[in-house]
């Protein structure tokens, strides 16, 4: 039986609309449609933005952490955060697939592959949490999943570890987006310069601005700035809180002598630094808001209320050829390499 490509015939509230805003849907594993495909998952990367507001309400204890992952997916039917919105990511090895779907995706039964679609639109069915990585946002389970006709996978490379080739697929998105909007010359600044998807976002915009460019990192906390000085992507380091927007607009106005930033990139994973971005960026600029953190309703209305005029992207997760791209990015810089085995591996 075929049904719909979207997975809307997995909806169970309300009914009729697609998976991803749906408040419940279908996890049973008993049936599997023609256009579905089934994974055994292993491992969830679940969103940054996701896991911090767990940990901020339950602790940052392993076994609660577990327990509310565990209460959200019963519930839902998907790891799908009530608060931030937001899901995730997962690997796994297939375990069913038709004819028609090998073909679409490229993927076959006992493939190991990566899921490029959110764990908030994804069917899922957990039987048991064996480990939670506080340190990487990362999950092993004993799991299944189901991907509908539309969803987005690719096979895991050979050359990375799982939890490693996870992390980095995790935040795909941005590092080709970057390298879309980052032109010669450009000023850049990375708000979580210091973090998974910074550490991409700093090195691919170094390399599109060129020397005559310019990339300011802008990092919460030092515990990692060692870090990220010694990877060299960042011309300069700004240590302050990001939702400190007078503080951040103050920072950047004396760092470029008042001209701001062609391109400001946001990749935290906390609320309320949407102004931050507007202010920090010149008129005509754009605003990569590639966090989860991020609300419409405050960057839009309040780029208006400041009168900026600036061009704001919402992250959109995919991008053709991303995943690839994301992997080289990590493969082609042997410093980045051994940084993410080291963090991630």
């Amino acid at each position: 039986m075929k049904v719909s490509p979207f997975g809307i015939h997995r909806v169970i509230e309300p009914e009729g609309v697609l998976p991803q805003p749906a408040w419940k849907v279908d996890n049973s594993m008993n049936t599997n449609y023609e256009n579905e495909i089934m994974i055994d998952v292993t491992h969830l990367n679940i969103d940054s933005a996701s896991f911090r507001q767990i940990k901020e309400e339950v602790g940052a204890d392993e076994e609660k952490v577990a327990a509310r992952i565990l209460e959200i997916v019963n519930e839902r039917g998907k790891m799908h955060n009530p608060v931030t919105g937001s899901g995730g990511m997962l690997v796994g090895v297939v375990a069913e697939i038709s004819k028609e779907m090998t073909e679409k995706h490229g993927v076959k039964v006992g493939d190991h592959v990566a899921t490029l679609v959110s764990l908030s639109l994804t069917p899922l069915k957990i039987d048991k949490i064996r480990k939670v990585h506080l340190d990487r946002e990362q999950v092993e389970v004993e799991a299944k999943a189901i991907i509908f006709e539309s969803g987005v996978l690719c096979k895991l490379p050979d050359d990375m570890s799982r939890p490693l080739a996870l992390s980095i697929l995790d935040v795909a998105g941005a590092p080709i987006q970057t390298a879309r909007m980052v032109k010669p010359g450009d000023t850049v600044m990375i708000l979580g310069a210091a973090g998974k998807s910074g550490m991409l976002c700093s090195y691919v915009a170094k390399k599109m601005a060129g020397s005559v460019g310019k990339v300011i990192g802008l990092i919460h906390h030092n515990d990692r700035r060692d870090e990220l000085e010694a990877m060299g992507y960042c011309d300069l380091i700004l240590q302050t809180d990001a939702t400190d927007t007078v503080g951040v607009y103050n920072m950047v106005h004396d760092a470029t002598d008042g001209k701001m930033c062609d391109v400001t990139i946001n990749v935290v994973n906390a609320p309320n630094t949407e102004m931050s971005c507007v202010l920090a960026t010149k008129d005509h600029g754009n605003v990569y808001f590639f966090s989860m953190a991020t609300s419409f309703t405050k960057a839009a209305l309040g780029a208006e209320g400041v009168g900026k005029d600036v061009n704001m992207i919402i992250g959109n997760g995919y991008a053709t050829n991303h995943a690839a791209y994301a992997l080289d990015v990590v493969r082609e810089n042997k410093k980045l390499f051994e940084l993410f085995q080291k963090r991630y591996g």
